[in-house]
């Protein structure tokens, strides 16, 4: 496949205590103890690296949005959303022109912060974006939201959910705050929820063109 993945801030990632290679220790949230850790804000404590050098060292890496894929590439580029002020990280949505059976459609990729954070005005921005595409094709918005379908439908108007799934936590999923939406002519033939090895399951969609709506 390919695509462009955009770095938005630079990390460290940690191994559990347990030894297990989890995204998160099972109590993070209330001990602290984090599977990620972005080193212009906050470093590892010498207690914690003592105590993870009996599990192997901390990875440093980018922390950023990816997206890849089998189709032909028309363009691809990434468009910045900014940093809010209490994000640790910039955001940003990749936005792809795409090709199916030789007929062009967009395909748009996003990480939105959390709700608390103010994620609300980073979407305006992105319908705004959106907005301004050519409205004769296709549209795919998909990534994690960070928001329950409701209110991101009044966030985000005018789009249709293409699959329907839950998909946080992981490990006991109760809610779907990830989310695959279309604008045109797509015809949903299926999807599902499955383990692709993070905090939220991955989400998968099965759409085709629907020629009676098009």
């Amino acid at each position: 496949m390919k695509g462009l993945f955009v770095p938005l801030a630079r990390g460290e990632r940690v191994i559990a205590s347990s030894g297990r290679r989890g995204w998160l220790p099972w109590l993070a949230h209330f001990t602290g103890e984090h599977g990620l850790y972005f080193q212009e804000h906050r470093e590892l404590t010498k207690r914690q690296r003592a105590r993870r050098s009996s599990h192997g060292a901390p990875e440093s890496g980018a922390w950023g949005l990816g997206l890849l894929t089998s189709l032909p590439i028309e363009h691809i580029r990434a468009e910045p959303l900014g940093r809010l002020s209490k994000e640790k990280v910039n955001r940003a949505v990749i936005v792809a022109r795409l090709s199916l059976d030789g007929r062009p459609f967009y395909l748009l990729g996003v990480h939105g912060a959390h709700l608390s954070h103010g994620s609300f005005r980073q979407y305006r921005q992105l319908n705004a974006l959106a907005s301004a595409l050519e409205p004769a094709l296709p549209t795919i918005l998909a990534g994690d939201f960070n928001c329950w379908r409701p209110l991101l439908r009044l966030l985000l108007p005018g789009w249709r959910t293409l699959v329907r799934a839950r998909t946080w936590p992981a490990r006991f999923p109760h809610s779907q705050i990830d989310h695959i939406l279309g604008r045109g002519p797509w015809k949903r033939r299926g999807g599902s929820a499955t383990d692709g090895g993070s905090d939220h399951l991955a989400l998968v969609a099965d759409v085709e063109w629907d020629n009676a709506a098009a």
